[in-house]
């Protein structure tokens, strides 16, 4: 059995690896996924971006991953290559109905990225949620008849602090949050910074902040440099050093339907992407190591 860790390799042996990927079956210990909610109430922050390349980088590194398109806008699952107007069953009906998680799963161009999409339905799931026993933990319990069937499960939330964010929250092992180098940049970091406290005093006292991802770094750009800088000295080691630059590559992907390593992986914005999954898994090794010392 071939495996790789995107971890120990340089960047070109992956994309070496990467271009010559087979889809093939591999014979997977069991183990429970990692569940990583990607959330900024903010919107326009690379959010839905970050959630599709680093699900995209994972499963090419032979991490088997779902990503979950919990935006009621469904860029998660038009990025991916999908018709959100056609998509006649999703995430709304996992929610809010009796479909089987797994079922509903769509294979995407990568052999182990599955995606669970959204569709219009979802834009009146919060109101339809209120009434509902337990609304806020109706995702965690769906995830668990499946989460021995991937090792990473990512989260896109929607651009606010409502129900279908909270649940995301509740049903996540750890916060990725993406915060753009522009003006206003720590608007709203506040807030969440409190929801996420609020819900692990409430509902899921195990969630932790996996990271704050930098995107949309404009290396001309001297305001980039002082947003960077100022949320490095505020938030330190919880930022990630790998900074997603403004790329027009990386810009026109979604409107391809393909993740930036199918649509041009020799562009900045997908190296990026790959060192970003190479950070972001030595950073689950190293506190996976923690935990058992």
């Amino acid at each position: 059995m071939c495996r790789i860790s995107i971890i120990n390799v340089s960047r070109e042996t992956f994309l070496r690896f990467f271009l010559a990927i087979p889809s093939r079956l591999h014979d997977y210990p069991v183990v429970m996924a990692e569940i990583i909610a990607l959330c900024n109430q903010k919107g326009g922050v690379g959010k839905t971006t970050t959630a599709i390349n680093l699900a995209a980088c994972l499963a090419a590194a032979e991490k088997r991953t779902l990503l979950i398109d919990l935006d009621p806008q469904g860029n998660s699952t038009t990025g991916m290559g999908f018709d959100k107007y056609a998509v006649e069953r999703g995430v709304y009906d996992v929610l809010l109905g009796d479909a089987e998680l797994f079922s509903l799963c769509l294979e995407t161009s990568l052999p182990l990225l599955k995606i669970l999409p959204s569709n219009h339905s979802l834009i009146g799931a919060e109101i339809e949620l209120v009434g509902i026993v337990s609304r806020e933990t109706i995702l965690k319990r769906r995830l668990q008849s499946i989460s021995d069937q991937f090792d990473f499960i990512i989260i896109d939330c929607p651009p606010s602090l409502g129900l279908l964010t909270i649940n995301a929250l509740s049903a996540a092992d750890s916060v990725l949050i993406p915060v753009q180098c522009e003006y206003y940049a720590m608007e709203g970091l506040a807030d969440l910074q409190r929801t996420i406290a609020f819900v692990r005093e409430r509902i899921n006292q195990q969630l932790k902040v996996r990271g704050i991802v930098l995107t949309m770094f404009d290396a001309r750009n001297n305001l980039s440099y002082q947003v960077s800088n100022e949320i490095k000295d505020h938030f330190q080691s919880t930022v990630f050093q790998v900074t997603i630059p403004r790329n027009v590559r990386l810009s026109e992907a979604p409107s391809h339907g393909k993740p930036i390593i199918l649509y041009d992986i020799n562009s900045k914005g997908a190296l990026s992407y790959i060192d970003l999954a190479k950070e972001f898994l030595s950073r689950i090794e190293v506190s996976n190591v923690s935990n058992v010392v």
